[in-house]
């Protein structure tokens, strides 16, 4: 039971210490959305995810107008684009790209994360499609896993990533190289990953969850200086 003491400190940390909720992640499986025809596949993506994030932003800001307690982004996270890419690696995998692009614009979200491939210990054709056509978005976050522990690294991965970071931030040194920040190279990548850059809804996840991140390095330096 709250008291008031309580509800004082929490006051305190937001006004004087800037707590602030730094994220609301909502991950959605598109394990159902995978298809031979690619644009069936991204026509049911892109229902598939604005049907559950319809009103995450509308929910996210009535909570921040109610309680007072500032939310700084509203992102969504999907299943590993590079396992749906694998039904249909010949077909231009930037139609994934551009589908979740549409999503987040759709949604009014900052940033969508999953357009990623785990590939520590070897590719599918549509691993290798999804590298290749890693494009130029505003809200896309792209990671690739190229290297575990248990796997080892794999190295040809590690050749392809390189050139793909360089060549994000050549398309986009008109905006302060965004588009690398937005590309991630992963090791030891989580079955499941809320945050973003390398954020990627995991395959062992339920279709949809909501994940919170809680921001407080102003309380922490007070808790240090005190």
């Amino acid at each position: 039971m709250l008291n008031p003491s309580d509800i004082m400190e929490t006051i305190n940390m937001i006004q004087e210490e800037h707590l602030d909720i730094r994220t609301v992640t909502m991950g959605i499986s598109l394990l159902s959305c995978i298809d031979s025809d690619i644009n069936k596949a991204c026509d049911k993506v892109y229902d598939n995810i604005t049907g559950y994030a319809e009103k995450l932003v509308p929910v996210c800001d009535q909570i921040q107008s109610e309680y007072g307690i500032p939310i700084i982004n509203r992102r969504i996270s999907v299943t590993p684009i590079g396992m749906l890419a694998s039904a249909c690696p010949s077909a231009d995998i930037t139609k994934f790209a551009k589908t979740l692009e549409r999503a987040a614009n759709e949604l009014g979200v900052n940033f969508v994360g999953g357009y990623s491939a785990l590939v520590q210990k070897g590719f599918s054709d549509g691993d290798y499609a999804l590298i290749e056509s890693i494009a130029e978005t505003d809200h896309v976050c792209a990671s690739v896993n190229v290297g575990s522990t248990k796997a080892g690294i794999n190295m040809d991965a590690v050749k392809m990533m390189g050139t793909a970071v360089k060549k994000a931030a050549e398309l986009t040194k008109d905006r302060d190289c965004i588009g690398a920040a937005k590309l991630v190279t992963l090791c030891n990548a989580p079955e499941d990953n809320p945050f973003m850059a390398g954020a990627f809804h995991g395959v062992g996840e339920p279709d949809c969850v909501i994940n919170v991140g809680v921001s407080g390095p102003g309380v922490v330096k007070c808790a240090l200086e005190r």
